[in-house]
């Protein structure tokens, strides 16, 4: 199959692309230059990891060397000890309903990351997802790097290799299954100049605050995509960067959750193209997806499949820019 990619994607992945190798926790505090920087953890029972994930960040960027200002693990309704965990092991513990009171409930991750950055004071701030194993705080070192060492850069997606353990092995990059069948077809087709993202729902990245909050977070799986699309139209794509973060081991999801993560991400991806007008209604003909599995009784029992429909709609926070911080903190 003959490769082609358009020339100003090609010149941006060369200049814009970088590895977390390049930056040094030492080197990146002495070039702060005043700015804050917070870490911001959503966790939704994540005790096995959490403690983990927030005691490297403590030792390595803040004890050792004051580069990270303070971590910030949003609890997401958990049910277990995350939220006591994470306090234990040196962070700030918010309830992401602590911070939305007042505000319409939603549901996902989305939400969550939107209340940690209300809740954060950084002028630069980094979002690590709370299941990571094997946690190194290069993760942040990397998505920070660019932000403190060049300011034309508003934001710095993270990307790596994502093994998937199997019945029959590993696969070294078997991970990203919702990227490669959904996410990565959509940008292609509709917004090309991000096809040089290698991980565009990656969860982890980094901003600047003024640029965060100038743009909607959605509350369920389409918060990658979305973030991207509308970071594309706010600051350019000269002002997005991407750093290869190395390793990511976390659980995988079965491929039920799977489909009902891809069908957020289309439906997500379709409310950007009726903003752009290429779509004549705000959501498409339906959100309902229905899916099969082998066995039950309950509605098709001459197929011998059990069947479960469910509502992959989405909906939106509003730029915290468009709001009054006090106010959603007191909220």
């Amino acid at each position: 199959m003959q490769s082609i990619q358009l020339p100003v994607v090609e010149a941006w992945a060369t200049y814009r692309t970088g590895n977390a190798a390049q930056w040094t926790p030492a080197g990146l505090a002495a070039a702060k230059r005043g700015d804050r920087v917070s870490v911001v953890i959503p966790a939704r029972n994540e005790q096995d990891t959490i403690g983990d994930i927030v005691s490297v960040i403590r030792r390595d960027l803040i004890e050792n060397v004051a580069l990270v200002d303070e971590i910030v693990v949003v609890d997401s309704r958990s049910t277990d000890e995350t939220a006591m965990l994470a306090r234990a092991a040196g962070a700030r513990v918010v309830a992401q309903d602590d911070m939305t009171r007042g505000l319409p409930r939603m549901e996902g991750k989305g939400d969550a990351l939107w209340s940690g950055l209300a809740a954060s004071n950084g002028d630069i701030v980094a979002f690590v997802d709370g299941d990571l194993r094997d946690f190194s705080s290069s993760f942040v070192t990397g998505l920070v790097g660019p932000l403190v060492t060049n300011r034309s850069i508003e934001y710095v997606k993270g990307f790596y290799h994502r093994p998937l353990n199997g019945a029959s092995g590993v696969e070294v990059d078997g991970g990203g299954r919702v990227t490669e069948l959904a996410a990565r077809p959509l940008l292609n087709l509709f917004w090309p100049e991000l096809s040089g993202f290698v991980q565009p729902l990656a969860g982890e990245y980094a901003g600047r605050r003024r640029t965060l909050e100038s743009i909607p977070f959605v509350s369920g799986y389409g918060v990658e995509i979305a973030m991207l699309i509308d970071l594309l139209d706010a600051v350019g794509l000269d002002a997005l960067a991407q750093v290869d973060l190395g390793e990511r081991h976390h659980r995988h999801q079965g491929i039920d959750a799977l489909g009902r993560m891809s069908a957020q991400i289309m439906v997500t991806a379709w409310s950007r193209l009726h903003r752009q007008g290429l779509a004549a209604t705000p959501l498409p003909p339906t959100t309902l997806l229905t899916q099969f599995q082998r066995g039950g009784d309950d509605v098709l029992p001459h197929l011998n499949r059990q069947v479960t429909v469910s509502d992959v709609s989405v909906e939106e926070r509003p730029p915290l820019a468009s709001l009054s911080r006090r106010a959603v903190r007191a909220a």
